[in-house]
């Protein structure tokens, strides 16, 4: 049976790896998981991410970082918002805001997914996916 949101898989697997301090993680790879690591690339809370072949499915990298020889982690909190059984939408006039803006919305929409900020400066909405801070 297949898993019933692989985005809480993926987030899930981030936030264990993070506070168990490892270097990287492996997460099962998919197009949305790899515009997710992509987004958290660009705003600085992972070093890097990589696709790694293994066989018959492939894999995500997920390089962590941290502060002060892994003393500090980088990414203090990461939460699921839409599940499976409760979606959660935002329409551009109530774009949510995570931390009066030093964290991050993820959010897809139909121009792939971005930041709350990239929509919010489009002029879209859409599902919003996680949290990080």
């Amino acid at each position: 049976m297949g898993m019933s949101d692989p985005i809480a898989d993926m987030l899930t697997r981030i936030r264990n790896a993070n506070t168990a301090k490892f270097d990287e993680v492996l997460v099962p790879m998919s197009k949305i998981k790899l515009s997710i690591a992509q987004i958290l690339k660009d705003e600085g809370y992972i070093g890097n991410y990589e696709i790694v072949e293994n066989g018959k499915f492939s894999d995500i990298k997920i390089t962590l970082k941290y502060r002060d020889n892994k003393m500090t982690k980088i990414i203090s909190g990461i939460e699921r918002v839409s599940k499976p059984g409760l979606r959660k939408y935002a329409g551009k006039e109530d774009m949510p805001q995570v931390l009066n803006g030093l964290g991050v919305a993820i959010v897809s929409t139909n121009e792939g997914v971005m930041t709350d900020k990239e929509a919010r400066k489009r002029g879209i909405g859409g599902e919003v996916l996680a949290f990080v801070w």
